[in-house]
């Protein structure tokens, strides 16, 4: 065999191990990467009655809208102690305005839908990743991960309520780039929320109480896109869906010879987003 020949050989073996290279690059350039996004959250929120004391049963109020925000985020995969290991720092922030729909505290049942009305919403999120990212070809990745946060949710309804948790998850990563400029991403996990609790502000004489709101699980799935315009330069896309409940407080004695309780609730999340990224 000529060396002209050996040469050729050597180009044509090279070649699929560049264009893998190359396609992992793209999805580690995803993964190493500090942006900030613009965010629309949809506010599926429902209050069940168990019925506690004689009060009503089923659908007691509901909050539904679509509130926007930013989100910042910081994620990293290095070779640091078992190579691809992962790190993502994420914080997200939204305001605005949903529709709420109820009935009145004395209310009696069936009566759901006696009262509406508009409140303010402020959500903020945190949350910090751990993971390995396990090439599964030439262009995909799976990273599982293990997930801590915090939610808060002040809302506006009365004279208004912060419902705080914190919670856990595990979650993966599939990540596929079908070129070098494109990494497709899907996200799924699931957990449990802990620490929750509810702070209810006194109301037209009666007083606030703050209560724990027990555990539940936990769980999200979503989708995103990213892609390079240039080494540094990204823009991406996204969607996630969140799913959780609130269990019931207990009873506290808010004067006047009346008890209050928070009863049992279930949250969901859509959020949507959009942004630019640097990646390094």
């Amino acid at each position: 065999m000529t060396k002209s020949h050996m040469l050729a050989v050597a180009v044509l073996c090279a070649s699929p191990m560049l264009s893998a290279q190359a396609d992992t690059s793209a999805i580690l350039s995803t993964n190493n990467q500090i942006g900030i996004q613009y965010t629309s959250t949809k506010v599926d929120y429902t209050e069940t009655g168990s019925g506690l004391l004689g009060t009503p049963t089923g659908t007691l109020d509901t909050e539904n809208g679509t509130i926007s925000g930013y989100a910042v985020n910081l994620s990293t995969m290095q070779d640091w102690w078992l190579g691809n290991d992962y790190l993502s720092l994420n914080y997200s922030h939204s305001n605005g305005d949903t529709s709420y729909v109820g009935q009145p505290i004395a209310g009696t049942t069936n009566a759901y839908g006696s009262l509406s009305g508009s409140d303010g919403a402020t959500l903020e999120d945190l949350s910090l990743r751990w993971g390995k990212g396990f090439s599964l070809s030439q262009n995909s990745m799976l990273t599982p991960y293990f997930e801590l946060g915090y939610h808060s949710w002040d809302r506006g309804v009365n004279a208004g309520e912060t419902y705080r948790n914190r919670y856990y998850g595990l979650g993966a990563l599939a990540q596929y780039a079908p070129t070098h400029n494109l990494t497709l991403t899907a996200n799924g996990l699931v957990g449990g929320t802990f620490g929750a609790n509810i702070t209810v502000a006194p109301d037209g004489g009666y007083s606030g109480f703050s209560g724990s709101l027990g555990t539940s699980t936990l769980w999200r799935i979503g989708g995103s896109v990213d892609y390079a315009f240039t080494t540094h330069l990204h823009g991406n896309l996204g969607v996630d869906y969140t799913s959780f409940k609130y269990g019931a407080s207990s009873l506290f004695d808010v004067g006047g010879g009346y008890v209050a309780w928070e009863p049992d609730s279930t949250t969901h999340y859509t959020v949507a987003r959009v942004g630019l990224g640097y990646s390094f």
